[in-house]
């Protein structure tokens, strides 16, 4: 069942959460003590967000022995993905690009933080290629 887009919003509203989702696209899998310690929180403050993005569905868990590792529920995010493209003002209709008569009338300050999110999107990739290429 998707989820309600106000709620979706009022989960995604907490930074800790977007961090913890973002950690977790980067890296993979983590326990909660991974999680705390890249984000700099305690165990149970990371505990009650995972709780909320579980419940939301954002983030699944499966126990292995003692280990609880988190990870992001691809379905999910794929649909925050269609409620955004929803709500989306850049022109781009989920395609990651602007469509070329918006491109013409972006203005370059729209333009230039457009540049910035795929920036940082790169990086994420080219951080978690390098991983996986360093694990074989």
């Amino acid at each position: 069942m998707p989820i309600d887009p106000a709620e979706l919003f009022k989960v995604l509203s907490v930074d800790t959460r977007v961090n913890i989702i973002e950690l977790l696209k980067a890296q993979g899998p983590l326990g909660v003590k991974d999680i705390s310690s890249n984000l700099g929180l305690t165990p149970p403050a990371i505990s009650q967000h995972l709780k909320i993005l579980k419940q939301a569905g954002l983030v699944r868990s499966e126990r292995n022995g003692y280990w609880i590792p988190y990870s992001i529920n691809e379905e999910a995010m794929e649909g925050c993905r269609e409620v955004l493209n929803e709500v989306c003002s850049c022109g781009c209709q989920g395609t990651g690009r602007f469509r070329e008569k918006e491109l013409n009338k972006a203005s370059l300050e729209a333009l230039k933080k457009y540049e910035i999110e795929l920036q940082k999107e790169l990086n994420i990739v080219r951080e978690r290629v390098g991983k996986i290429e360093s694990e074989k």
